[in-house]
């Protein structure tokens, strides 16, 4: 069982407590503890069956405008005692930051919403591998399925977060994740591909057999791939691929990059960045969504922003210690976006298909090919060549690149937006990128 939330409030009280005998004027603790089990299988055959136990505590401690901090796992209180008296020595010695404070007492989270995080069903291993054998049963029914690997996890969370200005917050989380990967093999390729499903609660995870026939679907449809040549042409990206545009983007607004001066979208708030018919969104309160929260790693109130609206950029992502140095103050994005997603576009996934003679579907990029400081975005690539909406045959060893100012420009939405991940994005074609091949 989880520690209940009367056992992590009276470590937090007592953490507090510590810094503040011991000449912290603010202080903010983290207390938590999870409890993870997984069962993996290859080839149809149990692998590995684990069980972890997690306990967590992390303490912020302030001297006036001098912070350090400390972490540790033994929640004794012998040990919280002597770990807080070190924290506070070190401070003593830290120089001064004129940033550095808690976020204001105003934007703290006080009344926290039921979102639907937590689902108090334990599934038992037994289970988990009786799922396991009817998702690689499936998985493995093709001919040209040569290996299989999956997985299932389920876990449980609880925390307290609380400072010395008076907030104390946390709740319960669960996640229960599916996975499966095969690879295929025929006469001139062997090919690899992977699906996966997490969600709060166990009954909205996709069934086995739906993950493990999606999984050998799409490994098989990318056996004996063809090289195609260089030339610009516009990309496809799977909504697979496509959240990754956002998580760049993401990057490329966080207070710290923005602060440091690192992020090609310095500058930007009030610019045009897309096309206006690009609207953005992070909404931390999606009922049993798999980002959603109520507050940031500060306990900050998180409410939902429209980041960009109409193609222009209206919001960066900000903590209290970079909007400071920026004079903004924070919304609630300390640790990250929340539910981060595109809103629909106007044309169907068939529509976008069509939208060209000639374009690429790209089903996986290869590499980290993404420079937020300047925007250049370069990445290994594999997935179909598509011809007036038909896909023709898969292609690899191609390279796509272009520069995000330019490719946010030219961004064009379908309308098939799904919430199964915390970033997520509908199928997206980029106009006018280089595509260089054999």
């Amino acid at each position: 069982m989880i520690k209940d939330q009367e056992y992590l409030n009276s470590k937090a009280s007592y953490c507090l407590d510590i810094a503040r005998k011991n000449g912290a004027t603010d202080a903010s603790v983290m207390i938590g503890h999870s409890i993870s089990e997984t069962v993996n299988f290859r080839n149809k055959n149990l692998d590995e069956s684990n069980r972890s136990d997690d306990l967590a505590f992390s303490i912020n401690t302030y001297i006036g405008k001098k912070k350090s901090s400390i972490s540790s796992s033994n929640l004794l209180d012998e040990n919280l005692k002597t770990l807080i008296e070190k924290c506070i020595e070190t401070t003593k010695i830290t120089p001064e930051d004129e940033f550095n404070s808690l976020p204001d007492k105003d934007l703290l989270a006080y009344n926290l919403k039921n979102l639907n995080l937590y689902d108090d069903t334990h599934i038992e291993n037994i289970k988990k591998i009786e799922y396991l054998k009817e998702l690689e049963d499936v998985a493995s029914k093709e001919d040209n399925i040569v290996n299989t690997e999956s997985s299932f996890s389920e876990k449980k969370s609880n925390f307290i977060l609380a400072n010395s200005v008076g907030f104390s917050g946390g709740y319960r989380t669960s996640t229960f994740t599916s996975s499966c990967v095969t690879v295929a093999k025929d006469e001139k390729s062997m090919e690899r591909d992977y699906e996966y499903s997490s969600k709060r609660y166990l009954n909205d995870i996709k069934d086995p057999k739906t993950l493990g026939k999606l999984t050998s679907d799409r490994t098989i449809k990318k056996l004996s791939p063809n090289k195609i040549g260089s030339e610009k042409l516009s990309i496809i990206f799977d909504k697979r691929i496509a959240k990754g545009m956002l998580s760049a983007f993401a990057s490329a607004i966080s207070a710290s990059a923005i602060a440091r001066g690192t992020s090609f979208l310095k500058d930007q708030i009030d610019k045009q960045i897309f096309s206006e018919t690009i609207n953005i969104f992070d909404k931390p309160d999606i009922i049993k969504g798999v980002g959603s929260k109520n507050f940031d790693s500060e306990g900050v109130k998180s409410e939902t922003l429209k980041l960009v609206e109409a193609g222009v950029l209206k919001k960066y992502l900000l903590d209290t210690y970079n909007g400071k140095k920026l004079n903004l103050k924070s919304n609630g994005r300390s640790g990250g976006t929340t539910n981060l997603y595109f809103e629909n576009g106007k044309c169907s996934y068939e529509e976008l298909l069509r939208m060209n003679s000639k374009s690429i579907y790209v089903t996986e990029t290869i590499g980290h090919g993404t420079n937020v400081v300047t925007g250049d975005y370069s990445v290994g690539a594999t997935g179909f060549l598509v011809e007036d909406g038909e896909f023709k045959f898969p292609v690899n060893e191609i390279t796509i690149a272009g520069n995000f100012k330019e490719m946010f420009k030219n961004i064009i939405l379908a309308n098939d937006l799904d919430f199964e991940y915390s970033t997520n994005s509908p199928t997206m074609m980029i106009e006018g990128m280089t595509v260089a091949g054999k």
